[in-house]
C-alpha cells in the first residue's frame, strides 16, 4: 500500500481533485488510539492481498499533527469526525465513510463499484 500523505490543505485539494479520475481513500489516523494501529495493519494487509491500486488511491492523515485539516475534511463533506476513520471520495463527493473497527476493505471496494 503506497500512502500519499495529507499534511497541508493543498494536499487535501489535490486528493479531492484526483477523485475525478479515480476514487480516493482518506484514512484519518490517531497516534493516541490503539484501534488506529490495528485498523491500519488490517487495511494494509488486505490491500496487499487484493491489490485495488487501479480503483483507489490511498491518502493518510495524521489527525493529531494535522487536526485543522481533519476538521476541514469534516466540514467539506459533512461527516462527523471520528478516529480512526475512512472516507471514500469520488467525483469530489464523499460516497462512503466508516470508523473504528468497522473499517473493512471489502466494504470499501463494494462502495466504489
Amino acid at each position: 500500500m503506497n500512502w500519499s500523505f495529507i499534511q497541508r490543505e493543498d494536499d487535501l485539494d489535490i486528493a479531492i481533485k484526483s477523485s475525478e479520475t479515480k476514487a480516493v481513500l482518506i484514512y484519518k489516523y490517531s497516534s493516541n488510539c490503539s484501534i488506529s494501529d490495528r485498523v491500519q495493519d488490517i487495511l494494509e494487509s488486505d490491500w496487499d492481498g487484493s491489490n485495488p491500486d487501479e480503483k483507489l488511491s490511498p491518502y493518510f492523515l495524521d489527525l493529531i499533527k494535522y487536526r485543522k485539516i481533519s476538521n476541514e475534511i469534516a466540514r467539506r463533506f459533512g461527516v462527523e469526525h471520528e478516529s480512526p476513520q475512512v472516507l471514500i471520495i469520488k467525483n469530489d463527493k464523499c460516497i462512503y465513510n466508516e470508523s473504528h473497527g468497522y473499517i473493512r476493505l471489502d466494504e470499501i471496494l463494494k462502495a466504489i463499484n
